[in-house]
């Protein structure tokens, strides 16, 4: 199973989010960096342990305040074996082809930011169809986005992220019942579980039920995910 840390952008720091309520978001402290500076925090993440994933929510460009590309693309200068999943909330089908091109990473599509199918549908032909990550996501038990996104997979990507945002730095569990739907919803795709997790246990529990893999911060800000906990579920 693969572990993917965070980093949440928004005016140029790392914030800590907490469940989904962007206005409240701080910068991040951390024992695990010096500050909240975005090249910081992704260097305290190795030091935990060899991560190859990081997941950027470009907050700025999800709310419409800005664009964190720069500082996206000095992070892949900066750690040129690193893999970037970003998710700026992008819709339009011709939005996604600019942002591919400029080699940023892979597009992560959450579906609450899209009107419609338009752009997973237009993208699912093209050359970078291996690029694109879609978010489904989900509040307070509540689907964000167009219903169909939600209930026909046969237009999902290879790669699903269940996105609970209302357990995103909650620390209170994954929403199992949600995992378990999408795995009988979309056999074969790889789910990966964002929101809620606490510690070695729910790794362990994600494992065990098949998820492909999991998206932390929280818990390793806390110390409550370490080297050993990773190597548990990654062995």
């Amino acid at each position: 199973m693969e572990i993917v840390p965070v980093i949440d952008l928004m005016g140029g720091d790392v914030v800590h989010a907490r469940r989904g309520e962007r206005q409240a978001y701080r910068p991040l402290s951390s024992p695990l960096c010096r500050g909240s500076a975005p090249a910081d925090v992704v260097a305290g993440y190795l030091r935990v342990y060899p991560f190859t994933t990081v997941y950027i929510a470009d907050l700025d460009a999800i709310m419409g305040k800005g664009d964190s590309g720069p500082i996206i693309a000095e992070l892949r200068r900066g750690f040129p074996h690193m893999a970037f999943w970003v998710d700026n909330g992008l819709s339009s089908l011709d939005g996604c082809r600019h942002w591919l091109q400029r080699d940023l990473g892979d597009l992560v599509l959450g579906t609450e930011a899209q009107a419609d199918t338009n752009a997973i549908d237009g993208l699912a032909t093209e050359v970078t169809a291996d690029r694109i990550i879609l978010s489904l996501d989900f509040k307070d038990g509540q689907f964000l986005g167009p219903i169909q996104l939600r209930d026909q997979p046969q237009l999902w990507p290879q790669r699903l992220i269940a996105m609970t945002l209302s357990r995103v730095g909650s620390d209170t569990g994954p929403d199992f019942a949600l995992l378990d739907h999408l795995k009988t919803q979309a056999p074969g795709k790889n789910i990966f579980a964002a929101g809620g997790v606490r510690g070695g246990e729910d790794l362990v529990e994600l494992h065990r039920r098949g998820i492909s893999g999991v998206l932390v911060a929280s818990a390793l800000h806390a110390g409550r995910i370490g080297e050993r906990e990773i190597a548990a579920v990654r062995n």
